[in-house]
């Protein structure tokens, strides 16, 4: 079973002056003195595609009572390339039956994976690299273990996936991020003001010289991947636009028929 969710509502009900990273599914909050510090660039915004979720395989004959499941969580880019280029490290924040609960990975591919039988919300906070911003993000999933379908017998072949596709703007970042990440596959690059150079790329303080590659294309777990994109949002909203314009012709339908019947009533009123 593979579900799946896609969110990409603004959300900047905050004032306009907030840099504070955030999903485009929640909201800004005010910027950090230490952010103050930085030289920003006004009125641009760099976005992070990612996507956050869990694959559960069942054990079959192996499982046991408390041994059912085989599952990873994790924190990916959505089309699968290196989020380290924002991301410093990651925490997740399993159920407290597990030992050392508290899993912190500082590399990619950030992910944690366990064993187990029960279903539970699962804390993810995304740290990142100085320049990017000094104030962590939360995310929070539930991790699925069974499919929608709980009548269905349980297979091995195929595995639970559910994840949910957000973006996290940066609005007004430093230009050394900028200059740092651009032309970067992972971000969505802003248009720069005309005749504006960016300054050469400074190495983070927090990056230690390490080159590797960080991307999640050759993962083991690739082929059960959710594919997001931009022609994939689309249908989802055509087909969403369908649904609400055919609730609206039948609410217009009620609405004639109820006017109908009032319209009757009344006539028949008139009538000694």
């Amino acid at each position: 079973m593979t579900s799946s969710s896609s969110s990409k509502k603004q959300a900047h009900q905050d004032p306009p002056e907030s840099s504070d990273p955030t999903l485009k599914s929640l909201t800004t909050t005010k910027m950090t003195k230490s952010d103050e510090k930085k030289k920003k660039l006004k009125d641009i915004e760099i976005s992070v595609p990612l996507v956050y979720g869990n694959i559960a395989f069942w054990l079959g004959k192996k499982a046991s009572e408390y041994q059912s499941h085989k599952w990873s969580v994790y924190v990916r880019g959505a089309t699968n390339e290196d989020i380290s280029v924002v991301i410093k490290k990651v925490v997740f924040q399993l159920h407290s039956s597990f030992n050392n609960p508290t899993r912190v990975i500082e590399e990619p591919p950030f992910e944690v994976s366990e064993s187990g039988w029960g279903e539970f919300e699962i804390a993810i906070t995304l740290h990142f690299h100085t320049d990017v911003c000094d104030k962590p993000l939360s995310l929070y999933h539930h991790l699925k273990l069974y499919p929608e379908d709980e009548s269905g017998p349980l297979t091995m072949k195929k595995p639970v996936v559910v994840e949910h596709y957000d973006e996290i703007v940066f609005p007004d970042p430093c230009e050394s991020f900028l200059s740092r990440v651009q032309n970067h596959p992972a971000l969505t690059f802003p248009r720069l003001p005309s005749g504006y150079n960016l300054p050469a790329p400074m190495q983070v303080d927090d990056d230690n010289g390490k080159k590797k590659r960080a991307d999640t294309k050759d993962h083991s777990l690739g082929q059960w991947f959710t594919s997001f994109s931009e022609a994939d949002e689309l249908l989802q909203l055509a087909a969403a636009r369908q649904q609400v314009q055919a609730h609206i012709a039948k609410l217009r339908r009620q609405i004639s028929l109820l006017e109908g019947q009032n319209q009757t009533i009344k006539t028949g009123s008139d009538h000694p």
